[in-house]
Protein backbone atom coordinates (compact mmCIF):
# COMPACT_ATOMS: atom_id res chain seq x y z
CA UNK A 1 0.00 0.00 0.00
CA UNK A 2 1.48 3.33 -1.11
CA UNK A 3 1.89 5.87 1.67
CA UNK A 4 2.45 8.78 -0.70
CA UNK A 5 -0.74 10.41 0.62
CA UNK A 6 1.16 11.13 3.87
CA UNK A 7 3.75 13.36 2.19
CA UNK A 8 3.94 16.69 4.06
CA UNK A 9 1.29 15.48 6.51
CA UNK A 10 1.31 15.58 10.30
CA UNK A 11 0.07 12.35 11.89
CA UNK A 12 -1.08 11.85 15.47
CA UNK A 13 -0.92 8.34 16.96
CA UNK A 14 -2.57 7.86 20.35
CA UNK A 15 -1.62 4.90 22.51
CA UNK A 16 1.68 5.11 20.66
CA UNK A 17 3.56 2.82 23.04
CA UNK A 18 0.94 0.10 22.64
CA UNK A 19 0.82 -3.01 20.52
CA UNK A 20 -0.79 -1.93 17.25
CA UNK A 21 0.74 1.56 17.28
CA UNK A 22 4.24 0.19 17.85
CA UNK A 23 3.88 -1.82 14.65
CA UNK A 24 2.22 0.95 12.66
CA UNK A 25 4.51 3.82 13.61
CA UNK A 26 7.62 2.65 11.69
CA UNK A 27 5.56 2.38 8.48
CA UNK A 28 4.27 5.92 8.88
CA UNK A 29 7.66 7.33 9.82
CA UNK A 30 8.95 6.35 6.39
CA UNK A 31 6.37 8.53 4.65
CA UNK A 32 4.97 11.34 6.82
CA UNK A 33 6.52 14.72 7.52
CA UNK A 34 5.76 14.80 11.25
CA UNK A 35 4.62 12.07 13.66
CA UNK A 36 3.16 13.03 17.04
CA UNK A 37 3.20 10.00 19.33
CA UNK A 38 0.97 10.31 22.39
CA UNK A 39 0.82 8.00 25.38
CA UNK A 40 0.41 8.17 29.13
CA UNK A 41 3.22 9.54 31.34
CA UNK A 42 5.85 6.88 31.95
CA UNK A 43 5.07 4.91 28.79
CA UNK A 44 8.07 3.49 26.90
CA UNK A 45 7.86 4.78 23.35
CA UNK A 46 9.47 2.52 20.71
CA UNK A 47 12.56 3.91 18.98
CA UNK A 48 11.94 5.92 15.82
CA UNK A 49 13.85 5.11 12.64
CA UNK A 50 12.14 6.75 9.66
CA UNK A 51 12.69 10.01 7.85
CA UNK A 52 9.79 11.78 9.58
CA UNK A 53 10.33 14.10 12.50
CA UNK A 54 8.95 12.40 15.62
CA UNK A 55 7.71 14.15 18.76
CA UNK A 56 6.75 12.04 21.75
CA UNK A 57 4.10 13.49 24.05
CA UNK A 58 3.24 12.26 27.53
CA UNK A 59 -0.34 13.16 28.37
CA UNK A 60 -3.68 12.05 29.73
CA UNK A 61 -6.23 11.47 26.97
CA UNK A 62 -8.96 12.49 29.42
CA UNK A 63 -7.52 16.03 29.51
CA UNK A 64 -9.66 18.18 27.18
CA UNK A 65 -7.00 20.92 27.00
CA UNK A 66 -4.56 18.42 25.49
CA UNK A 67 -6.70 18.04 22.37
CA UNK A 68 -7.04 21.78 21.83
CA UNK A 69 -3.26 21.90 21.57
CA UNK A 70 -2.82 18.85 19.34
CA UNK A 71 -5.59 19.02 16.76
CA UNK A 72 -4.49 22.43 15.50
CA UNK A 73 -1.65 20.82 13.57
CA UNK A 74 -2.75 17.28 12.66
CA UNK A 75 -3.95 15.96 9.31
CA UNK A 76 -4.42 12.27 10.23
CA UNK A 77 -5.32 10.70 13.58
CA UNK A 78 -4.87 7.02 14.43
CA UNK A 79 -6.66 6.51 17.75
CA UNK A 80 -5.52 3.42 19.65
CA UNK A 81 -5.41 4.70 23.23
CA UNK A 82 -7.92 2.70 25.26
CA UNK A 83 -8.69 0.55 28.24
CA UNK A 84 -8.94 -2.91 26.66
CA UNK A 85 -10.18 -5.25 29.39
CA UNK A 86 -13.78 -6.46 29.18
CA UNK A 87 -13.64 -7.35 32.88
CA UNK A 88 -12.23 -4.01 34.03
CA UNK A 89 -15.03 -2.27 32.14
CA UNK A 90 -17.66 -4.40 33.89
CA UNK A 91 -16.13 -3.65 37.30
CA UNK A 92 -15.98 0.12 36.74
CA UNK A 93 -18.20 1.29 33.87
CA UNK A 94 -17.69 4.98 34.71
CA UNK A 95 -13.91 4.69 34.45
CA UNK A 96 -14.24 2.83 31.16
CA UNK A 97 -16.54 5.54 29.81
CA UNK A 98 -13.99 8.20 30.76
CA UNK A 99 -11.16 6.54 28.86
CA UNK A 100 -12.87 4.70 25.99
CA UNK A 101 -15.58 7.16 25.01
CA UNK A 102 -15.19 10.69 26.40
CA UNK A 103 -11.72 11.31 24.87
CA UNK A 104 -13.24 10.68 21.43
CA UNK A 105 -15.82 13.40 22.04
CA UNK A 106 -13.06 15.72 23.27
CA UNK A 107 -11.07 15.20 20.08
CA UNK A 108 -14.12 15.75 17.91
CA UNK A 109 -15.13 18.94 19.69
CA UNK A 110 -11.55 20.26 19.51
CA UNK A 111 -11.68 19.67 15.74
CA UNK A 112 -14.96 21.60 15.58
CA UNK A 113 -13.57 24.53 17.59
CA UNK A 114 -10.43 24.85 15.51
CA UNK A 115 -11.98 24.22 12.10
CA UNK A 116 -9.86 21.15 11.44
CA UNK A 117 -11.14 18.22 9.34
CA UNK A 118 -8.61 15.46 9.89
CA UNK A 119 -8.77 11.87 8.72
CA UNK A 120 -9.67 9.87 11.84
CA UNK A 121 -9.05 6.10 12.03
CA UNK A 122 -10.43 4.33 15.08
CA UNK A 123 -9.68 0.83 16.36
CA UNK A 124 -12.94 -0.91 17.15
CA UNK A 125 -13.55 -4.57 17.95
CA UNK A 126 -15.60 -7.29 16.30
CA UNK A 127 -17.21 -8.06 19.67
CA UNK A 128 -19.26 -4.85 19.33
CA UNK A 129 -21.73 -6.96 17.37
CA UNK A 130 -22.28 -9.24 20.39
CA UNK A 131 -22.73 -13.01 20.20
CA UNK A 132 -23.56 -13.97 16.63
CA UNK A 133 -25.37 -17.15 15.63
CA UNK A 134 -23.89 -17.62 12.16
CA UNK A 135 -20.52 -17.10 10.46
CA UNK A 136 -18.96 -15.36 8.69
CA UNK A 137 -19.92 -11.91 9.99
CA UNK A 138 -19.96 -8.75 7.88
CA UNK A 139 -21.09 -5.16 8.42
CA UNK A 140 -24.77 -6.01 7.85
CA UNK A 141 -25.13 -8.00 11.07
CA UNK A 142 -27.06 -5.88 13.62
CA UNK A 143 -25.07 -4.71 16.64
CA UNK A 144 -26.12 -6.10 20.01
CA UNK A 145 -23.25 -5.50 22.46
CA UNK A 146 -23.38 -7.62 25.62
CA UNK A 147 -20.49 -6.02 27.54
CA UNK A 148 -19.91 -2.50 28.88
CA UNK A 149 -16.62 -2.41 26.96
CA UNK A 150 -18.32 -3.11 23.63
CA UNK A 151 -21.13 -0.69 24.40
CA UNK A 152 -18.67 2.16 24.90
CA UNK A 153 -16.71 1.23 21.77
CA UNK A 154 -19.94 1.26 19.78
CA UNK A 155 -20.93 4.61 21.26
CA UNK A 156 -17.58 6.12 20.23
CA UNK A 157 -18.06 4.69 16.74
CA UNK A 158 -21.51 6.24 16.44
CA UNK A 159 -20.15 9.65 17.46
CA UNK A 160 -17.45 9.37 14.81
CA UNK A 161 -20.08 8.60 12.20
CA UNK A 162 -22.22 11.53 13.32
CA UNK A 163 -19.34 14.02 13.27
CA UNK A 164 -18.33 12.71 9.84
CA UNK A 165 -21.84 13.45 8.56
CA UNK A 166 -21.47 16.95 10.01
CA UNK A 167 -18.23 17.45 8.05
CA UNK A 168 -16.08 17.89 11.17
CA UNK A 169 -13.86 14.83 10.58
CA UNK A 170 -13.49 12.11 7.98
CA UNK A 171 -13.61 9.01 10.15
CA UNK A 172 -13.73 5.27 9.65
CA UNK A 173 -13.73 2.45 12.17
CA UNK A 174 -11.91 -0.84 11.74
CA UNK A 175 -13.43 -3.50 13.96
CA UNK A 176 -10.58 -5.90 14.59
CA UNK A 177 -10.76 -9.65 15.11
CA UNK A 178 -8.21 -11.42 17.36
CA UNK A 179 -4.91 -9.72 16.57
CA UNK A 180 -1.61 -11.52 17.17
CA UNK A 181 2.03 -11.28 16.15
CA UNK A 182 5.26 -9.54 17.23
CA UNK A 183 5.08 -6.46 19.40
CA UNK A 184 4.77 -5.29 23.02
CA UNK A 185 2.72 -7.29 25.51
CA UNK A 186 -0.92 -6.36 25.91
CA UNK A 187 -1.73 -4.34 29.01
CA UNK A 188 -4.81 -6.51 29.70
CA UNK A 189 -4.75 -10.18 30.65
CA UNK A 190 -7.85 -10.89 28.54
CA UNK A 191 -6.31 -9.42 25.36
CA UNK A 192 -3.52 -10.77 23.19
CA UNK A 193 -4.34 -14.34 24.24
CA UNK A 194 -2.63 -16.02 21.29
CA UNK A 195 0.61 -14.12 21.93
CA UNK A 196 0.40 -14.96 25.62
CA UNK A 197 0.00 -18.67 24.82
CA UNK A 198 2.98 -18.57 22.45
CA UNK A 199 5.09 -17.07 25.24
CA UNK A 200 3.86 -19.75 27.65
CA UNK A 201 4.73 -22.51 25.20
CA UNK A 202 8.22 -21.10 24.68
CA UNK A 203 8.65 -21.18 28.45
CA UNK A 204 7.64 -24.84 28.50
CA UNK A 205 4.34 -24.15 30.26
CA UNK A 206 1.15 -26.14 29.66
CA UNK A 207 -1.43 -24.57 27.36
CA UNK A 208 -4.98 -24.63 28.73
CA UNK A 209 -8.27 -24.81 26.85
CA UNK A 210 -11.65 -24.15 28.44
CA UNK A 211 -13.77 -27.27 27.96
CA UNK A 212 -13.39 -28.67 24.46
CA UNK A 213 -12.24 -25.30 23.13
CA UNK A 214 -14.45 -25.65 20.07
CA UNK A 215 -15.46 -21.98 19.79
CA UNK A 216 -14.32 -20.39 16.53
CA UNK A 217 -11.96 -17.44 16.36
CA UNK A 218 -10.58 -15.38 13.49
CA UNK A 219 -6.89 -14.71 14.17
CA UNK A 220 -5.51 -11.82 12.12
CA UNK A 221 -1.78 -11.17 11.94
CA UNK A 222 -0.49 -7.76 13.02
CA UNK A 223 1.07 -6.98 9.64
CA UNK A 224 -2.33 -7.41 8.00
CA UNK A 225 -3.87 -5.09 10.60
CA UNK A 226 -1.23 -2.41 10.01
CA UNK A 227 -1.84 -2.60 6.26
CA UNK A 228 -5.59 -2.31 6.88
CA UNK A 229 -5.12 0.97 8.74
CA UNK A 230 -2.86 2.44 6.07
CA UNK A 231 -5.28 1.27 3.37
CA UNK A 232 -8.13 2.93 5.26
CA UNK A 233 -6.26 6.23 5.49
CA UNK A 234 -5.30 6.12 1.81
CA UNK A 235 -8.91 5.45 0.75
CA UNK A 236 -10.76 7.59 3.27
CA UNK A 237 -12.93 9.22 0.60
CA UNK A 238 -14.44 5.82 -0.19
CA UNK A 239 -14.98 4.64 3.37
CA UNK A 240 -15.57 7.71 5.58
CA UNK A 241 -18.50 7.44 7.97
CA UNK A 242 -18.56 3.65 8.01
CA UNK A 243 -17.27 0.70 10.01
CA UNK A 244 -15.59 -2.41 8.63
CA UNK A 245 -14.94 -5.92 9.93
CA UNK A 246 -11.23 -6.78 9.70
CA UNK A 247 -10.05 -10.37 10.00
CA UNK A 248 -8.29 -13.14 8.15
CA UNK A 249 -11.56 -14.65 6.90
CA UNK A 250 -10.51 -18.05 8.27
CA UNK A 251 -11.95 -19.67 11.38
CA UNK A 252 -9.96 -21.83 13.80
CA UNK A 253 -11.21 -23.35 17.01
CA UNK A 254 -9.29 -22.24 20.06
CA UNK A 255 -8.25 -25.84 20.70
CA UNK A 256 -6.85 -26.15 17.15
CA UNK A 257 -4.94 -22.89 17.55
CA UNK A 258 -3.33 -24.19 20.76
CA UNK A 259 -2.35 -27.43 19.05
CA UNK A 260 -0.77 -25.42 16.23
CA UNK A 261 1.23 -23.38 18.73
CA UNK A 262 2.44 -26.55 20.44
CA UNK A 263 3.44 -28.11 17.11
CA UNK A 264 5.28 -25.02 15.85
CA UNK A 265 7.11 -24.49 19.15
CA UNK A 266 8.27 -28.10 18.98
CA UNK A 267 9.42 -27.53 15.39
CA UNK A 268 11.48 -24.47 16.33
CA UNK A 269 12.80 -25.50 19.75
CA UNK A 270 12.39 -29.26 20.13
CA UNK A 271 10.38 -28.60 23.28
CA UNK A 272 7.15 -30.55 23.72
CA UNK A 273 4.26 -28.58 25.18
CA UNK A 274 1.12 -30.18 26.58
CA UNK A 275 -2.35 -28.88 25.72
CA UNK A 276 -4.95 -29.70 28.40
CA UNK A 277 -8.65 -29.09 28.87
CA UNK A 278 -9.78 -27.31 32.05
CA UNK A 279 -13.14 -26.20 33.40
CA UNK A 280 -13.98 -22.57 32.60
CA UNK A 281 -13.58 -20.24 35.59
CA UNK A 282 -16.62 -18.83 37.30
CA UNK A 283 -18.07 -15.54 35.98
CA UNK A 284 -16.47 -15.89 32.57
CA UNK A 285 -18.10 -13.40 30.21
CA UNK A 286 -20.46 -14.98 27.65
CA UNK A 287 -18.54 -13.10 24.95
CA UNK A 288 -15.72 -15.61 25.49
CA UNK A 289 -17.85 -18.37 23.98
CA UNK A 290 -18.81 -16.59 20.77
CA UNK A 291 -18.31 -18.11 17.33
CA UNK A 292 -16.71 -15.61 14.98
CA UNK A 293 -15.18 -15.49 11.49
CA UNK A 294 -14.81 -12.17 9.64
CA UNK A 295 -16.10 -11.36 6.20
CA UNK A 296 -13.92 -8.40 5.14
CA UNK A 297 -15.11 -8.43 1.54
CA UNK A 298 -16.61 -4.94 1.62
CA UNK A 299 -13.38 -3.38 2.90
CA UNK A 300 -11.43 -5.33 0.28
CA UNK A 301 -13.66 -4.04 -2.50
CA UNK A 302 -13.28 -0.40 -1.43
CA UNK A 303 -9.56 -0.35 -0.57
CA UNK A 304 -7.88 -3.31 -2.28
CA UNK A 305 -6.73 -4.68 1.08
CA UNK A 306 -6.80 -8.38 1.83
CA UNK A 307 -5.35 -10.51 4.64
CA UNK A 308 -2.18 -12.26 3.51
CA UNK A 309 -1.06 -14.28 6.54
CA UNK A 310 -2.16 -17.82 7.36
CA UNK A 311 -2.27 -18.79 11.03
CA UNK A 312 0.63 -21.26 11.01
CA UNK A 313 2.88 -18.79 9.16
CA UNK A 314 1.97 -16.01 11.57
CA UNK A 315 2.66 -18.23 14.58
CA UNK A 316 6.04 -19.15 13.07
CA UNK A 317 6.93 -15.48 12.59
CA UNK A 318 5.83 -14.66 16.13
CA UNK A 319 7.86 -17.51 17.62
CA UNK A 320 10.96 -16.39 15.72
CA UNK A 321 10.50 -12.81 16.91
CA UNK A 322 10.01 -13.83 20.55
CA UNK A 323 13.07 -16.09 20.41
CA UNK A 324 15.13 -13.29 18.81
CA UNK A 325 14.15 -10.87 21.58
CA UNK A 326 15.49 -13.34 24.13
CA UNK A 327 18.97 -13.31 22.55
Amino acid sequence: MSLSFLKDKTVLITGAAGYIAANLSPRLEAAAWMILRLDRPGAAFPPSSGRAAVRDIAGDIRDCDLWDELVREVDVIFHFAAQTSVYAAEQDPAADLQINFLPVTSILEACRRHGRTPVFLYAGTVTQVGVTTTVPVNEDVPDCPITVYDLHKLLAEQYLQYYTRQGIVRAAVLRLANVYGPGPKSGSADRGVLNAMIRRALNGETLTVYGEGNYLRDYVYIDDVVRAFTAAAANIDAIAGRHFVIGSGRGHTFAAAMQTIAARVFHHTGRRVEVVSVAPPARLSPIEFRQFVADSGRFRQLTGWRAQWHLSDGIDATIKDFLHRRD
